[in-house]
């Protein structure tokens, strides 16, 4: 008797296909990759990898992943830019201190800059 080579099981709508002796399931991941992942998206991935691996999991095999780091990745990039501009304005940090001065316009900013990223880092990137 001659074994096919695909056949689809009744109970569960999944499909084998023969190769050699063994039938295997024909499964795919549904892959969302019309997103692009930045620097937190990165960054948030090698966390969850290291130390969430439950949900790394699970948003992988969901087919989730690509989207979820997007979406940290842009709320990230909206906060960063929403606490330096505040810090900016609370510190006096303006265009006339740019023209006037601007090493202390640019040592401030970067100052500014770092303490932001700490933030943003701190509540979305390891969180």
């Amino acid at each position: 008797m001659e074994l096919k080579n695909e056949y689809i099981d009744e109970r569960t709508g999944i499909t084998y296909t023969k190769q050699g002796d063994y039938y295997f399931p024909n499964l795919t991941i549904q892959k969302d990759t019309n997103f692009t992942i930045g620097r937190y998206g990165k960054a948030h991935l090698r966390h969850i990898k290291q130390y969430n691996k439950p949900l790394y999991t699970d948003l992988l095999l969901d087919g989730r992943l690509n989207k979820y780091l997007h979406s940290i990745d842009e709320k990230c990039n909206s906060l960063l830019e929403s606490i330096i501009t505040k810090l900016a304005k609370q510190e006096n940090v303006t265009e006339e201190l740019k023209a006037n001065h601007q090493l202390e316009w640019v040592a401030r900013m970067n100052n500014i800059k770092n303490r932001a990223e700490e933030i943003v880092y701190n509540e979305y990137v390891y969180n």
